[in-house]
């Protein structure tokens, strides 16, 4: 018996007939999001240019819709919706440690560059 997949997006709010509705549904949802990022991206409005946690609330903006993007393209292109649950927090949890870790390394060597730069010295030699 073949897997059937869902064939609604954004929790069932969405429903469609076929997967080539869907898969059509979710490009253009995509491509709206898309369209909206290069709007903001042309245009700048004074509004978000405001400071928000160190950086341009249009910054926010773009990061927020950058992973409602790639949350559906994992979610419906990649088919993680019809994945058992424990499959998904494996995926979802990897990735989530993978970019803290990122973070932290980043973190950890710039400040190091940044102290040699303002100090003008190797503190450590490896």
């Amino acid at each position: 018996m073949a897997h059937e997949h869902k064939l609604e997006i954004f929790r069932g709010l969405v429903k469609f007939k076929s997967n080539t509705q869907k898969i059509w549904g979710v490009l253009i949802f995509l491509t709206l999001v898309t369209a909206v990022e290069v709007v903001l991206g042309i245009y700048k409005p004074e509004s978000l240019m405001i400071p928000v946690l160190g950086m341009k609330g249009l910054n926010w903006v773009f990061i927020i819709l950058t992973l409602v993007k790639a949350y559906y393209i994992t979610w419906d292109f990649m088919h993680m919706r019809d994945e058992t649950k424990s499959l998904r927090r494996m995926v979802v949890w990897t990735a989530v440690f993978l970019i803290c870790y990122l973070i932290f390394i980043l973190l950890q060597e710039g400040g190091y560059i940044e102290s040699v730069y303002s100090n003008g010295y190797i503190k450590k030699d490896f």
